[in-house]
C-alpha cells in the first residue's frame, strides 16, 4: 500500500489523479490532499478516501470542515503541511503555477518523491530543484504525457546515448488557423481543445504554445539534455506522446490514447505497472498519423521559451510568471489571445537578467512580475 498526497486534488489532473487511487484501491491510499476553495470537493473527497490531513485556501474554509474527524489546515503554511505531510510516500503536485514551486522543494526535503505535474516548478528553478532531488535520493516521476512518454522511452537505456528527444504537440485549438485568424479567436474558441480534458489556465496555454515551451524546459531539467537536443513536432493525433532518438540513428516512442491517468498510474507505481480498465489503443482504426514540422513564428509562445532557456537565469521565471498574468486577463475578457504573446515579448525585452539566482530571488521577481499591472 502506498500513501499519496495531492496537490490541487479538484483540478484536472488532480481528479484523475483520485481515479487511479480508486481503481487500485488495494495499492494506493490517499491520506493528504488540497482543493483551493472548493469546499463541496473537499467534502465528497474526505467522505470517500477517509484522509488524514486537508488544505484550503482561507482559513474561513478551513471552519466550515470542522465536522469532520481530520486535520484541516490553510494557506500556503497548509500546502507545505500537506507536502511534507510524514504519512506520504509520495506527492502529486498538480497545482498550477509557480506557487507549487516551494510544496515540492519541501516534500523533497522530507525524502518524499514527487509525481510532478506542475510545470512550473522545473520552469522557474529546474537547476535548484533536480539538485535537491539527487541531495535527498528522491525521484521526480514527470506526469505530464510527454515527459512520461520520455521517461518510458528512456527506461533501461544508456543516457550518454541520447541524441534528441522529440515531444510532440497537438497544436492546441487552433493549429488549423493563420495568425491572420487569430487576432479575432474567443475565449470559447480557446477553450475547445480537440483532444484533451484540462483546466482552463493549460487549455490556453496550449493553443497559445506555451504549454510546450515550459514542457521543452521540463525536459532538459528532468532529463538533462542541452536544449538544443530537444525538438518539437506537431501530431494532431495526440496518440505519439514523445520520442527518443539515440546515436545509432533508433527512435522509441510512446504510444497511447490521449488520458492522463495513464501517465499519473506510471508515476504511481514506477518501476512496475498496474493494468487499467480503459480504451485500448487501435491504430488500424486511427488509420494514419500526422506529424508537421513547428513553426516557430507561427507559435510565437514555443520560440520564447527557447529564448529563455537559452538566456537562462531569471529569464525563465519572467517568462513564465507574465504568461501567468497575461492568461488570467485573456480568462477575465480584459485582452485579446495575441494580446498574450505581446505582453510576454515586451517584457522579456525589458527584462536584465540575473543568473544563478537562488529561491529567494526566483521568487522575489516572480511575485513582483505577476503583481504588476499589465496595459496592452
Amino acid at each position: 500500500m502506498k500513501n499519496i498526497g495531492i496537490l490541487g486534488a479538484s483540478g484536472s489532473v488532480g481528479m484523475q489523479g483520485l481515479d487511479v487511487i480508486r481503481e487500485h484501491s488495494d495499492c494506493y491510499r490517499l491520506v493528504s490532499f488540497s482543493v483551493g476553495r472548493s469546499l463541496d470537493q473537499a467534502r465528497a473527497i474526505i467522505e470517500e478516501f477517509q484522509p488524514e490531513l486537508v488544505c484550503v485556501q482561507n482559513a474561513e474554509d478551513a471552519a466550515q470542515l470542522a465536522d469532520y474527524n481530520i486535520k484541516v489546515v490553510s494557506g500556503d503554511a497548509g500546502l507545505l503541511d500537506v507536502a511534507g505531510y510524514e504519512q506520504n510516500d509520495m506527492l502529486l503536485n498538480a497545482i498550477l503555477g509557480s506557487v507549487g514551486l516551494k510544496p515540492t522543494l519541501h516534500a523533497i526535503e522530507q525524502g518524499i518523491d514527487i509525481a510532478l505535474a506542475n510545470k512550473e516548478t522545473l520552469v522557474v528553478a529546474g537547476e535548484l530543484v533536480m539538485a535537491a532531488a539527487r541531495r535527498h535520493n528522491v525521484k521526480i516521476l514527470p506526469v505530464d504525457s510527454e515527459h512520461s512518454a520520455i521517461y518510458q522511452c528512456l527506461n533501461g537505456e544508456d543516457e550518454k546515448t541520447i541524441e534528441r528527444l522529440i515531444i510532440t504537440a497537438s497544436g492546441g485549438s487552433f493549429r488549423d488557423l493563420s495568425r491572420d485568424a487569430l487576432e479575432h479567436v474567443t475565449l470559447e474558441d480557446a477553450l475547445n481543445h480537440p483532444n484533451w480534458s484540462m483546466g482552463r489556465k493549460i487549455t490556453i496555454d496550449s493553443a497559445t504554445m506555451m504549454n510546450k515551451g515550459l514542457e521543452v524546459i521540463e525536459a532538459k531539467w528532468l532529463f538533462d539534455v542541452p536544449v538544443d537536443h530537444i525538438d518539437t513536432v506537431l501530431h494532431k493525433e495526440s496518440i505519439i506522446h514523445s520520442m527518443v532518438e539515440f546515436n545509432d540513428t533508433s527512435v522509441i516512442a510512446q504510444l497511447g490514447t490521449p488520458d492522463m491517468r495513464m501517465p499519473i498510474q506510471y508515476a504511481f507505481s514506477y518501476p512496475e505497472r498496474l493494468p487499467r480498465q480503459a480504451e485500448r489503443l487501435d491504430l488500424a482504426a486511427i488509420g494514419q498519423l500526422n506529424f508537421k514540422p513547428m513553426d516557430l513564428e507561427r507559435f510565437r509562445c514555443l520560440k520564447f521559451a527557447y529564448d529563455a532557456i537559452h538566456i537562462g537565469g531569471t529569464m525563465p521565471v519572467v517568462m513564465n510568471a507574465v504568461n501567468e498574468a497575461a492568461v488570467a486577463k485573456f480568462l477575465n475578457g480584459e485582452i485579446s489571445f495575441l494580446d498574450i504573446e505581446r505582453l510576454i515579448e515586451r517584457e522579456m525585452k525589458a527584462h536584465d537578467v540575473i543568473l544563478n539566482p537562488d529561491l529567494e530571488t526566483i521568487l522575489e521577481i516572480d511575485a513582483d512580475y505577476k503583481s504588476r499591472h499589465y496595459e496592452v
